[in-house]
């Protein structure tokens, strides 16, 4: 990566997906498009905010869409600390294109079935750790508007982002508030035995960056959140 920082420094990323919004509950494509989150959505936020009390955190960068702010907001309030919000428009989820809106299924059996695959299924057993990069690619091939990303569009702000990121804090816990698909891309390049299907709302992957590199220390976790549900 293009970052450089002293030998002794270590950033650990709390990368997290934002809460359950209503396009996720009626399982609707929603990348650059937008939706609020539901009750349940707001619930394992808050969840997640107490299970991450305590930990200490230097700075909170989220994506610029809604979703990820309001869960941002809800987390740091539970978590009972306040910092600015650094929004960048890099860590947007993949754009669809023409198929923001529609049906999750629809469009990845579309995907399947241009490519010769009865179910997705049996794409991603042919093609396991190349899935993501064929998948994403062969939407923005199906997208006549233009308006979807590749691979290359996606990955490259996705990795600018994670760079500018450690390039602005110099040490600590750095919470990362984005997407479902955003994680598991980055999971893809950085350690593609950790890709996690689904990532889960409000989940924790840690990413760490020390010595001028990436790693991946778990991924997909949902300890925080366990630990912030209220017993009765």
């Amino acid at each position: 990566m293009a970052v450089q920082k002293g030998m002794s420094s270590k950033v650990t990323l709390y990368v997290t997906r934002h809460g359950k919004t209503m396009l996720n509950t009626i399982d609707r494509v929603q990348g650059w498009a937008d939706s609020p989150l539901t009750e349940a959505g707001i619930v394992v936020a808050e969840q997640l905010g107490r299970g991450l009390a305590g930990t200490k955190f230097e700075a909170v960068y989220t994506s610029d869409r809604g979703r990820t702010i309001e869960t941002a907001d809800i987390v740091m309030r539970h978590a009972a600390f306040e910092l600015p919000l650094n929004q960048l428009k890099g860590l947007r989820e993949f754009g669809f294109g023409k198929f923001e809106g529609e049906l999750n299924r629809v469009m990845w059996e579309k995907a399947c079935e241009v490519h010769g695959f009865p179910t997705v299924e049996a794409f991603f057993e042919v093609h396991k750790h190349d899935a993501p990069r064929l998948m994403i690619d062969m939407v923005a091939e199906m997208d006549e508007t233009g308006m979807a990303e590749n691979w290359d569009i996606f990955t490259t702000r996705l990795l600018a982002s994670l760079d500018l990121i450690c390039s602005e804090v110099t040490d600590g816990n750095v919470l990362v508030i984005c997407h479902g698909m955003v994680i598991n891309i980055l999971l893809s390049l950085l350690d593609p035995d950790s890709v996690a299907v689904p990532i889960e709302n409000a989940s924790v992957t840690k990413i760490s960056f020390e010595n001028g590199s990436y790693s991946v220390e778990s991924a997909n976790d949902m300890q925080y959140v366990a630990r912030g549900v209220i017993k009765n």
